[in-house]
């Protein structure tokens, strides 16, 4: 399993473009599949060029939530390879929908979790006012949680991964409230939470709040990107160490 930071504002790669927004590229599972679109589309095909992702390999892309960073580079992907199944949630507007069919790419429109391929999850859309889904991927190491903006708050989308974990005794999804009603998907521990986690102007005392449930709930690593912001991600590289 490979997981690759395509989109960002924070850099990483001295040779990739930044810019509001998010996106990876994950292969190693059934499908390949990109998480996100940032922003641009200029941008996201540059930074994937010099990363040697190719459009075409791309079988799926989920869509995390409306909002144009995580969506802004999906038309020109299309251009690109306009076979690519869209994972979206159901809440997006018509015409949105409208134009990405318009493309020739397929929808799958995402209320409740379900199951995107093998080994890989959306949560439902989650959230009261913006909707989001966020992506679980399972590894023979443990489980990957990967979050777009994190609106419906970081803990409300790992705590009911965590707690399907605990009791996971047969089916395979989380249901979009964040009670478990499914078992079997999410029996392993939590390997790594990443993505952007919502936490730009939040206080000291809550980032705290967030890494002590993390590390009560034993995630081993996380990788803040996005609209984390830098006063959170220095606490939890602090508290869990740099991840690369």
């Amino acid at each position: 399993m490979c997981i690759t930071v395509v989109y960002d504002n924070n850099p990483y790669k001295q040779e990739l473009e930044t810019g509001w927004g998010f996106s990876s590229f994950i292969t190693g599972a059934e499908k390949t599949i990109l998480f996100d679109t940032g922003g641009d589309g200029s941008l996201l095909l540059g930074n994937m060029e010099k990363l040697a992702v190719d459009p075409d390999k791309i079988d799926i892309v989920v869509l995390s939530h409306i909002h144009g960073d995580h969506t802004g580079g999906l038309g020109s992907l299309l251009e690109k390879n306009p076979k690519i199944g869209v994972y979206l949630p159901e809440s997006f507007p018509t015409k949105f929908k409208d134009n990405v069919q318009a493309y020739g790419a397929e929808i799958v429109e995402v209320e409740e979790p379900l199951k995107i391929c093998e080994n890989v999850y959306s949560t439902g859309q989650l959230g009261k006012w913006i909707k989001e889904q966020s992506l679980v991927i399972r590894t023979e190491a443990g489980l990957i949680v990967i979050t777009g903006c994190a609106h419906p708050g970081i803990l409300k989308i790992v705590n009911p991964v965590r707690s399907s974990r605990q009791r996971g005794t047969g089916a395979e999804c989380l249901t979009s409230n964040g009670v478990n009603t499914a078992k079997d998907l999410v029996k392993d521990d939590i390997l790594l939470v990443m993505g952007g986690f919502h936490l730009e102007w939040a206080t000291k005392g809550k980032i705290e709040k967030i890494i002590s449930a993390f590390e009560q709930w034993h995630v081993r690593y996380v990788g803040p990107c996005h609209c984390t912001g830098d006063k959170a991600r220095a606490l939890f590289e602090k508290h869990f160490g740099k991840t690369t």
